[in-house]
């Protein structure tokens, strides 16, 4: 890979140019505000033209090693991006889904036991909070619940106190995770960096340098897990005052046109 101007801990760097990717990396990719801009609502994003043939033929040159970590469930990104259909992890890592279509099922262990009882005890808590905050709505995806507030920005702050005491109250084996106008509850014990580290113990990754986009909180332990292995980790959108991401694009159009150029060479 050529090299780019590189960034401390307390800021990226912009990748002025793109790199040349070859056939040994392995691409993990964030998809809201990574892959697909950030809309209102879930449900209303839209997908660029030609990215599900992207993915493929990004995939492809890389004998499958390519996959999707995010945040919504395997389900909703076959949705998006048909007929592609290739490695993904959903739910920031809960659920995992192989090149060849296999997956490495989670849910039956003690933890993951008690972070869905504990999301059990904060759905009502939760309801209550948006009920008394018109603009505010809940988005649960069973194994995790987010609680958005982007058309309430202001309410930023009490959402985020108010959350943080529900996670002392009733959360036990969970975690709170900030994002772009949303505050999510997630199990532990699951993460992004997680499911990057379980797929490369596995083929076609294993043996691979990793290279990671993420824009978001959510990303920073995939860009930990990257960094660890020596891989390039990619910040989409505005520089931070403190990310793990070595370099940085500036947009999403700018991450899409970065995929587009790469390259095996």
């Amino acid at each position: 890979m050529c090299a780019a101007q590189a960034a401390n801990r307390t800021g990226v760097s912009s990748v002025n140019a793109p790199l040349t990717l070859g056939r040994n990396t392995a691409l993990f990719i964030d998809v809201d505000g990574t892959l697909l801009e950030i809309a209102p609502h879930p449900d209303l994003v839209e997908v660029p033209p030609g990215l599900p043939h992207l993915l493929e033929r990004l995939a492809g040159e890389r004998d499958g090693a390519l996959a999707l970590i995010s945040g919504r469930p395997i389900a909703d990104l076959d949705r998006l991006f048909r007929p592609w259909h290739g490695a993904a992890a959903g739910l920031h890592g809960i659920e995992r889904r192989r090149p060849d279509a296999s997956r490495a099922e989670s849910g039956a262990s003690p933890a993951d036991r008690a972070a869905a009882a504990a999301l059990d005890r904060l759905r009502p808590e939760l309801q209550a909070l948006a009920c008394q905050r018109p603009g505010v709505w809940i988005e649960d995806k069973g194994r995790t619940l987010a609680l958005h507030y982007r058309v309430v920005p202001e309410a930023g702050p009490e959402i985020r106190d108010r959350t943080e005491r529900l996670l002392r109250e009733h959360g036990d084996g969970l975690r709170l995770i900030p994002g772009k106008m949303v505050v999510e509850f997630q199990p532990g014990h699951h993460g992004k960096g997680g499911a990057i580290a379980a797929f490369m113990a596995e083929p076609p990754f294993s043996g691979r340098m990793p290279v990671f986009l993420g824009d978001d909180t959510t990303d920073e332990e995939g860009f930990a897990e990257v960094n660890r292995r020596d891989g390039v980790s990619i910040r989409v959108g505005a520089p931070l005052a403190t990310t793990a991401a070595a370099y940085g694009l500036p947009t999403v159009t700018a991450a899409l046109d970065w995929l587009a150029g790469s390259r095996t060479g």
